[in-house]
C-alpha cells in the first residue's frame, strides 16, 4: 500500500468515525447536555455548593456527586460540559471529579445494556466498582490539590439557605427530559407511529455522492444544519448578554430543527420517514421549554443561559470533533487479531492494554457495549474487558483533551493516572474473582 493510499484510508476511517459520533452523540445527546450545562448558570452558587462544596461533609457531597452523575449523564462527552458547569458554579474538586467519573461509567442505559448484551456479572462489577472508584478518585484528587480554585471565598456556602423558583426546577426537569427522550431505547420512543413517503426522487448523481460519503439524506441534512448553525450562533449568541437579535432566534430555531430532524428514522436507501414516539415527545418538550422560558424567565436570565451554553460549545465542541476523528484513524490500523493475542488472559499487562484500548478505540456509550461484546467473542478475557469498559468513557483522546482544557494539565495528568491505575486493578481483581469460581 502506498503512502497516498494509507492516508486516504486513514482519512476515510476518521470520517466514518466522525459520522458515527455525530449520529450517536451530538444531535440528541450532546446538544441537550450543553443547554443543561449552560442552564446551571441560573442556579445560585450556594445551591450547588450546599451539597457539592469543599466544606460540605464528605458523607453528603460524594454520594450526591455519584447520584448526580448516575442520573444525568449518558456518555463521556455529555458529562464534560456538565462537569465544567458544576465546577464553575463552585462545586468542590473532589465531588466534581466523582461526578465526572461516575456519570459516564454507570448511567442507567449503559449498565442495563451491558447486562443484556454481555452479562450480569460485568454489569454489576461495572456499577459497583465505578461508584467506589469514583468516590476514591475524587477524594484523592481533593487531597492532592487542596486549594479550591473555583469556590467563592466570601462565605461557607454550605450554611446558606438559598431557594430556587419553582419555574427553574420545572425547566431543568424538561431539559433533562429532552436528554432522556433523545437517548432512551424503548419501544415507546423508537417504535414507528406512522410513515411519510416524500414525493420526490434524488438525482442519481446526488445519491451516488451520498453513497460515496457513506451518508443518508437525513445524515447529510443534519450535517448541513450543523455547519449553518456555527456562523449563525456566532452572530446571535456571542454577544447575547448585550441584547438579542434576529440571529439569536434563528440559531435557536435551527437547533430545534436539528433535534427534530434527528428524532425520526429513515429507511435506508429511500425517502421514507418513520415518525417515532421520540419525535412527538421531543416536539412537545421543545415547544413547552420555549413557552416557559419566554414567559417566565427574565431577559437577563435567558441571556445568561444562552451565553453560558454557547461558551461551553466554543470551548468543548471543536476538541471533541478533533479527538473523534483522530481516534477513528488510529482504530483503523489496529489489527483485530491482536486482541486475542494481547488480552486473551487475565494479566496486569492485559488489563493495562484494556485501558489503552479505551484511549485509542473510543466508542460512544451504548455503542461501546456491542464493541465490548465483539472483543469478548474474539477472545478477550472478562478482566481486561471490564478494564476497557471502565476506562473507555473516561480516557478517550477527546475526553482527555477537553478535561485538560477545563481544569488544567496538572490536574488532568493526576486524574488520568488514577483512572488508569484503578481501572487496571479492577479488571485484574475481577478476572481473579471469576477464575476462583469458574469450573
Amino acid at each position: 500500500m502506498s503512502i497516498g493510499e494509507l492516508i486516504l484510508q486513514l482519512l476515510e476511517a476518521g470520517w466514518l468515525g466522525l459520522l458515527d459520533y455525530l449520529a450517536a452523540h451530538v444531535l440528541l445527546c450532546l446538544v441537550p447536555a450543553f443547554f443543561i450545562a449552560g442552564y446551571l448558570s441560573l442556579i445560585p452558587k450556594a445551591t450547588i455548593t450546599r451539597y457539592l462544596g469543599p466544606n460540605t461533609p464528605r458523607w453528603i457531597s460524594y454520594p450526591a456527586s455519584a447520584v448526580g452523575g448516575f442520573v444525568l449523564a449518558v456518555c463521556s462527552c455529555t458529562i464534560l460540559p456538565l462537569f465544567a458547569g458544576i465546577w464553575k458554579r463552585g462545586a468542590g474538586l473532589g465531588p466534581a471529579i466523582t461526578f465526572l467519573f461516575v456519570g459516564p461509567a454507570v448511567n442507567i442505559l449503559a449498565i442495563s445494556y451491558t447486562g443484556a448484551a454481555i452479562g450480569g456479572d460485568i454489569a454489576l462489577a461495572r456499577l459497583l466498582l465505578a461508584i467506589v472508584f469514583g468516590i476514591a478518585i475524587g477524594m484523592i484528587m481533593a487531597a492532592l490539590f487542596r486549594q479550591p480554585e473555583n469556590v467563592p471565598s466570601e462565605a461557607d456556602m454550605f450554611q446558606q439557605e438559598v431557594g430556587m423558583r419553582p419555574v427553574l426546577w420545572l425547566l431543568f426537569g424538561m431539559l433533562l427530559a429532552v436528554l432522556i427522550v433523545g437517548t432512551l431505547q424503548i419501544d415507546l420512543l423508537t417504535g414507528t407511529l406512522f410513515s411519510i413517503a416524500l414525493p420526490l426522487e434524488l438525482p442519481a448523481g446526488l445519491q451516488n455522492g451520498l453513497d460515496g460519503l457513506h451518508l443518508t439524506l437525513q445524515g447529510a441534512v443534519l450535517i448541513v444544519l450543523l455547519v449553518i448553525i456555527a456562523p449563525v450562533a456566532w452572530k446571535g449568541l456571542n454577544n447575547v448578554i448585550n441584547g438579542f437579535n434576529r440571529w439569536t432566534w434563528t440559531s435557536l430555531g435551527l437547533v430545534a430543527a436539528t433535534l427534530l430532524i434527528a428524532a425520526p428514522t429513515t429507511a435506508t436507501g429511500s425517502l421514507i420517514i418513520h415518525i417515532t414516539g421520540r419525535f412527538v415527545l421531543e416536539a412537545i418538550l421543545l415547544v413547552s421549554i420555549a413557552y416557559v422560558a419566554r414567559n417566565y424567565l427574565t431577559r437577563e436570565e435567558l441571556a445568561d443561559w444562552l451565553y453560558e451554553t454557547w461558551r461551553f460549545v466554543k470551548q468543548i465542541f471543536p476538541l471533541l470533533i478533533m479527538g473523534v476523528f483522530v481516534a477513528g484513524m488510529v482504530r483503523s490500523i489496529v489489527p483485530e487479531d491482536w486482541i486475542r493475542a494481547l488480552a486473551g488472559e487475565n494479566t496486569i499487562w492485559a488489563n493495562a492494554l484494556g485501558v489503552l484500548f479505551g484511549v485509542f478505540m473510543y466508542f460512544p456509550t451504548l455503542v461501546e457495549v456491542p464493541i465490548a461484546r465483539m472483543f469478548l467473542d474474539m477472545g478477550m478475557h472478562k478482566g481486561p474487558l471490564l478494564a476497557y469498559l471502565l476506562a473507555d468513557p473516561e480516557l478517550s483522546l477527546q475526553s482527555i483533551l477537553v478535561t485538560s482544557k477545563i481544569m488544567g494539565r496538572q490536574k488532568t495528568v493526576a486524574y488520568v493516572s488514577l483512572v488508569a491505575v484503578f481501572s487496571t486493578l479492577a479488571g485484574y481483581l475481577f478476572g481473579m474473582f471469576l477464575s476462583m469460581f469458574s469450573p
